[in-house]
């Protein structure tokens, strides 16, 4: 049994695979607390589901892209058996995580996209380091950067574990508390091989927009 937020049908808003149609599948709860955090509906609402009750729903939107986020996804234990059920049907499968759980029981064929935690988010000391030696080929990694000091502390982070080359690496803005175009600039003039994002649904939708 899980504790789902939503289930809804929108068009995914980062990572390599924005742009795409997506089901997304909003799990409930989180460990974490962070500064920007603009999911906190999720640390308390949802309603109990069982596996068959969310696969039954994601089938009907006929859509291959699923999402499993939060909250943490992670902590509830029978999400790896949800994702394993979802990828045997066929189903290409991402899973965001916070970075703060483990992530190598995940099944293999999942692609999991870890958000580290940078200092303004005020839960760097959660991250899980160790989680960087299980990236493999299709996962991501992600830092949201309100400002220099957070720039200059993932710059350090993909040097020390050699992100760059174990993985795609993602940047963006906190929205609304950092420019794009200032990140945009910090990472030209440094050459980082990173990719830049945006979060394409706070631009399409509103920001405070739900189930998008």
């Amino acid at each position: 049994m899980l504790v789902v937020n939503e289930i809804f049908f929108s068009i995914q808003g980062e990572s390599t695979h924005a742009g795409r149609p997506c089901v997304f599948v909003r799990l409930a709860y989180c460990n974490l607390r962070c500064s920007y955090c603009d999911t906190s509906y999720a640390f308390t609402e949802g309603k109990e589901m069982s596996i068959d009750d969310v696969l039954n729903t994601i089938r009907k939107y006929d859509c291959k892209l699923i999402q499993v986020t939060g909250g943490e996804p992670l902590l509830q234990s029978d999400v790896y058996h949800l994702m394993k059920r979802m990828c045997d049907e066929g189903f290409e499968v991402l899973l965001e995580t916070g970075g703060s759980v483990d992530i190598s029981i995940t099944d293999l064929r999942v692609k999991r996209i870890i958000d580290f935690k940078c200092p303004s988010s005020g839960m760097v000391d959660k991250n899980l380091w160790d989680n960087c030696y299980h990236l493999k080929d299709g996962d991501e990694v992600k830092f949201v950067i309100a400002n220099r000091v957070d720039y200059e502390w993932t710059k350090s982070v993909i040097q020390r574990n050699n992100l760059s080359d174990r993985c795609t690496v993602l940047m963006t803005v906190v929205f609304g508390v950092l420019e794009p175009r200032q990140l945009a600039k910090w990472i030209l003039e440094d050459k980082l091989d990173v990719r830049f994002q945006l979060q394409m649904q706070k631009y399409i939708w509103s920001p405070e927009t739900r189930g998008v």
